[in-house]
């Protein structure tokens, strides 16, 4: 009891803004040593690695999926035992370390294939084994830095505010107890208890032991999920210690314990809706680089300059950075007055309409892409792309319009996602929130890749000429990009299916509550 008041007096220390340069620096750095090459990884994996465009995809959008599911491991290994500190700072080491080997691989002339010629037909060597495997040790590296700072970074920045989330400058704390175990505790104390039957006052019956240690909010009861209210029911054979807690707490959860997995079980679906989503937002890291590589990338009509392939996705990055200020400064207080929600919008309703534009993103690209290679078909060429095709006469910048509609949708959907998993998850499983999202993005770039090679091989019709052809001008990448727009449909009707359903996460001095898309109200209960 004693040690327990100890703990609960002890208050950590927080850097507020000052720490916030360091926190945001640490982010974007990472970002660029990652998501930040992406784009350039395709070029250099075709024109120095001499890598097919499909392979190339595939290792980058599998490298992409690696880097994301890496942060579940992350988080779990932040959360239970090393602390938000440590595992930054091992993360950025390993990130550095594996930016450096990537840099070696263009520096030194034995650790990539002899340059080939530019003539379309010339004859490329491919990569030899060691020269692949140190490509890959740098990959590995960056996947490891990845895996550590982005779950991590954000939720570490968000404590240095928040009296009532421990930093994880404190390393290895004896106030968090691994968030798994909780959640396995509540499934097996539900499944032992499926026959008894619930009171009829649950809220007022059920066991509520809430310890002094514990650093998340206090829950109110809900009736949704109800089974797994079970594992609350303090019956006969159970037993509490002398400060209340359970003795066997595999056998008897607090319905604070419940009310968290419950957190959990209710994300989930909305996860699932934002997987196809990012699928889209895949195609406009990877397919959008081969459009202008066989594009007019001139920077004016005249000029002898080509701005390289891959830096027109900074025009994504400039349409959500111009966008976020404007919607905060301008859109949201007009929203206030309107819903009288503080907001403006729920993060529902925003997640909504980032996937309605990313539908008209796809509807876009699809468009030009035909555009582009009607031009390149039925008019002279600017020259040939070596060991791909004609170039279209059609200036890059037209594609310019469907990423700023990307980086519009990424302003709505991607941002309302960082903050619905950071508010709807138990404070002391935020980290995991952060690897939440990052693991639909993993999942979203393998699904892109089965999706690219499915597509590959049966809309086959000899060996250059597919959907996704080495030279676009022989390929139909419209088609593909129609078929992407059609899913992101069907994604937002489920979407909006979840939305409908969903509860938001309540706290017991929680007077503003935001509701579902539709002002849903508590009913029957679900389940």
């Amino acid at each position: 009891m004693e040690v327990d008041k100890v703990h609960a007096k002890e208050k950590p220390k927080y850097g507020g803004i000052k720490a916030m340069p360091f926190i945001i620096g640490n982010e974007t750095f990472e970002k660029l040593g990652t998501l930040g090459t992406s784009s350039n990884l395709l070029v250099y994996l075709t024109t120095v690695f001499h890598m097919k465009s499909i392979n190339a995809t595939n290792l980058v959008n599998v490298f992409n999926g690696t880097c994301n599911f890496g942060t579940l491991l992350g988080a779990f290994l932040c959360d239970t035992y090393l602390g938000r500190y440590k595992t930054l700072g091992i993360a950025s080491i390993s990130s550095f370390t594996g930016m450096l080997f990537l840099t070696l691989t263009a520096a030194i002339s034995k650790l990539h294939p002899l340059h080939c010629g530019t003539a379309e037909n010339s004859i490329c060597l491919e990569p030899t084994t060691g020269q692949l495997a140190f490509l890959l040790c740098g990959f590995g590296f960056l996947v490891v830095g990845a895996s550590g700072i982005r779950p991590c970074n954000l939720a570490f920045g968000a404590d240095q505010f928040d009296p009532n989330t421990e930093s994880g400058r404190r390393g290895i704390n004896s106030f968090f107890n691994c968030p798994l175990t909780s959640m396995v505790q509540v499934l097996v104390a539900a499944i032992q208890k499926r026959r008894l039957k619930l009171p009829e006052q649950p809220q007022n019956t059920l066991f509520n032991h809430v310890s002094s240690k514990s650093i998340n909010s206090e829950l109110p009861y809900t009736d949704q999920f109800r089974f797994l209210n079970k594992a609350s029911i303090l019956s006969p054979a159970d037993k509490t210690n002398e400060d209340g807690s359970a003795v066997d707490p595999w056998r008897l959860c607090s319905i604070q314990q419940v009310e968290e997995v419950k957190c959990v079980v209710r994300v989930f679906p909305i996860w699932t809706a934002g997987l196809i989503y990012y699928v889209f937002l895949v195609q406009m890291q990877t397919y959008v680089v081969f459009q202008t590589l066989q594009s007019d990338r001139s920077l004016y009509s005249a000029s002898k300059f080509k701005i390289p392939a891959a830096s027109y996705s900074v025009f994504s990055m400039l349409s959500l950075s111009i966008w976020i200020p404007i919607y905060d400064r301008i859109i949201v207080p007009f929203l206030r007055k309107i819903t009288k929600k503080e907001a403006g919008i729920t993060v529902l309703q925003k997640m909504g309409i980032g996937l309605v534009i990313a539908v008209l993103t796809m509807l876009v690209s699809a468009v030009v892409e035909t555009r582009r290679r009607d031009i390149a078909l039925r008019h002279p060429t600017l020259g040939i792309e070596p060991r791909r095709g004609g170039i279209s006469a059609m200036s890059a910048n037209w594609l310019i319009p469907q990423l700023a509609l990307a980086g519009l949708s990424e302003a709505f959907t991607i941002i309302a996602q960082v903050e619905f998993f950071y508010k709807q998850f138990p404070e002391n499983m935020r980290s995991f929130a952060g690897s939440f999202l990052f693991c639909g993005f993993a999942l979203a770039n393998y699904m892109s890749s089965l999706l690219i090679t499915i597509v590959h091989k049966t809309t086959r019709i000899s060996d250059t000429e597919n959907w996704l052809a080495e030279d676009l001008n022989k390929g139909r990448l419209d088609y593909f990009y129609y078929l992407v727009a059609a899913l992101e449909v069907l994604d937002f009707g489920y979407f909006l299916i979840c939305a409908k359903w969903y509860k938001y996460k309540g706290t017991q001095n929680d007077q503003n509550l935001e509701v579902s898309m539709d002002k849903l109200q508590p009913t029957k209960p679900l389940v």
